[in-house]
């Protein structure tokens, strides 16, 4: 079975809407785009490029339209984003001039794609998508660049919908910009209990 590990960049308060640039994404009068980038040095662009090892990626269709109008034209900075297989949820276009990519239909396509022995598909931005894939549990990991800074509104990959599970840390670093980058695996379901001397 193909894993599904979900990269983001996020804010302390979980916002993940437009970090890379003002234009990227101003819905819901957005006005913080590129909230990120000022964090972009020489630490986090080896940790950066791990990440962005040649996969096969699972994109939203809005993150898609992003990606097909920008990356393959910059294909030197992202080596092979041409040569992957992109799939696309959308249930509003069926064809792209991008080499290389699919359009799926629903969450059932996703779930056909996991069942495939092969490997791991990256899952970038896509807030919507994502959403969608923490309320049916196909998650697998979440891979998190976490950065100090409050956004206080934004789109978010969480919803009330989504499952709860325990998650595993199994890799961390911290960067002199305060930039953390956390990998997260799934660890089961949620454990409880009561804080305080006597439990």
């Amino acid at each position: 079975m193909r894993k599904l590990i979900v990269l983001e960049f996020i804010s302390l308060d979980g916002v993940m809407q437009a970090p890379g640039g003002p234009e990227e994404d101003t819905s819901n009068g957005f006005e913080y785009g590129g909230w990120s980038a000022v964090y972009a040095d020489d630490d986090s662009m080896p940790l950066m490029l791990k990440q962005m090892a040649p996969a096969d990626i699972l994109l939203g269709r809005k993150t898609f339209d992003i990606f097909e109008d920008y990356w393959p034209k910059h294909a030197d900075y992202w080596p092979g984003i041409n040569e992957v297989t992109k799939y696309v949820l959308s249930g509003t276009r069926t064809s792209s001039d991008w080499q290389n990519t699919v359009f799926l239909n629903s969450v059932e396509d996703i779930k056909k794609l996991k069942n495939f022995d092969g490997e791991p598909i990256k899952v970038w931005g896509s807030g919507e998508l994502v959403k969608l894939l923490l309320e049916h549990d196909l998650v697998d990991e979440l891979w998190l660049k976490i950065y100090p800074v409050l956004l206080g509104k934004g789109k978010s990959i969480y919803s009330d919908a989504t499952i709860p599970r325990s998650l595993k840390l199994t890799e961390s670093a911290v960067l002199p910009n305060g930039v953390i980058f956390a990998n997260y695996t799934k660890a089961g379901e949620v454990k409880t209990g009561t804080m305080g001397p006597d439990a």
